[in-house]
C-alpha cells in the first residue's frame, strides 16, 4: 500500500521551475474554475487525490508537492511562509492564468493565508482548512517537541509510527473502525518510515514562525475557513479566529471529523462542504 491513494488515469503531471530555484511537481485534473490545493506538512500532492476524484468533474483541480515533500526541490532552508506563498503564486500564474481559488490543509492552510496576504489579486477566494493565524498552546508545544526530537537524532521505530501520528489525524470513532484502522496503520507506517527528518524540521519551523494576525485584518480576499470538530492539531477555535480576523471571513465547522479526515476517513463530507462553499460564492 502507498502512503496516499493514487490520482486517476486522466491526471496530468507537470514540472514547474521558477526563477527562485524551485522545481515543483504539479498535478492537474478536470475542467472548470481553477482551485489550487496546497498540501499539509509531510504531504505531497497525493494528499488530495480523493478530493480531486469528487471535484474534478466541476473544477480544474491543481495540487503540487510543496518544499520539503514529494519530488519538489528547493534551495537550502530555512524557508519562510512567504517562500511557500511565492511558490503557490507561481503555480497560479502557470496553471490558472494568474488567478484562482486556493485551499489548503494544515501547513497548506497557512500557505493559503500567506498567499492571500502577499498576493491578494491572485486569489478569488481563500479556503484554509485546519488552520491557525498563529500557532500557540498545546499545538505549539507538540510541534516544537516533534522538531526537537528530530534535532536530537531520535528515530521512531516502524511499530510506533501509526499509533503515534494517527491519533493526531483522525477522530476516535475512525480509529475504532477495525477496517479503517488497518488501512491507516499500513499507510502511515509507509508514509513516515522514510521521511527525511530535516524536511519535517524545515516545514514545521516555518509554521511556528508564522503569525498573520495583524495582516489578516486588512486582507481583501474573501475567506471561507473550514474547521473540524474533533481536530486535535488545530481545534475549531483556532480556525474560527482566522475567519473572525479577515474582513470578509466566514467560519464553517464540520462535525465528527479530525485533522486529516479528508483522506481515507470522510473525503465525501469535506468535498461536499467545499462544493457548497464554492457553489454559494461562485453563484453570488
Amino acid at each position: 500500500m502507498s502512503a496516499f491513494p493514487s490520482f486517476g488515469p486522466d491526471a496530468e503531471v507537470h514540472e514547474l521551475t521558477t526563477h527562485e530555484g524551485v522545481t515543483m511537481r504539479v498535478v492537474a485534473q478536470g475542467e472548470g474554475p481553477c482551485i489550487v490545493f496546497v498540501p499539509g506538512g509531510d504531504q505531497p500532492a497525493e494528499a488530495y487525490t480523493q478530493l480531486f476524484a469528487r471535484l474534478s468533474g466541476q473544477f480544474r483541480c491543481i495540487s503540487y508537492d510543496p518544499r520539503g515533500a514529494g519530488q519538489t526541490t528547493a534551495p537550502p532552508s530555512p524557508w519562510s511562509m512567504s517562500d511557500y506563498a511565492q511558490d503557490c503564486a507561481r503555480v497560479i500564474d502557470a496553471f490558472c492564468d494568474g488567478r484562482a481559488i486556493v485551499s489548503g490543509l494544515s501547513l497548506g492552510g497557512l500557505v493559503t493565508q500567506a498567499t492571500a496576504i502577499n498576493f491578494p489579486t491572485k486569489l478569488s477566494m481563500a479556503i484554509p482548512m485546519g488552520t491557525a493565524a498563529y500557532i500557540d498552546g498545546f499545538t505549539r508545544d507538540w510541534m516544537q517537541a516533534e522538531i526537537d526530537i528530530r534535532k536530537a537524532g531520535i528515530t521512531l521505530p516502524d511499530y510506533f509510527l501509526a499509533p503515534h501520528y494517527a491519533v493526531y489525524a483522525f477522530p476516535a470513532k475512525a480509529l475504532a473502525d477495525d477496517v479503517l484502522w488497518a488501512e491507516i496503520k499500513e499507510a502511515y507506517t509507509v508514509r513516515f518510515r522514510d521521511r527525511n527528518p530535516q524536511d519535517t524540521i524545515n516545514q514545521w519551523e516555518a509554521c511556528l514562525d508564522f503569525d498573520c494576525r495583524e495582516a489578516l485584518k486588512s486582507c481583501p480576499v474573501p475567506f471561507r475557513v473550514v474547521g473540524f470538530s474533533e481536530d486535535i492539531q488545530t481545534p475549531p477555535s483556532m480556525c474560527r479566529l482566522v475567519a473572525d480576523l479577515a474582513p470578509d471571513g466566514v467560519f464553517h465547522e464540520i462535525p465528527g471529523l479530525g485533522h486529516v479526515s479528508m483522506s481515507r476517513h470522510r473525503p465525501d463530507l469535506v468535498a461536499q462542504k467545499l462544493r457548497n462553499i464554492l457553489d454559494e460564492v461562485l453563484v453570488s
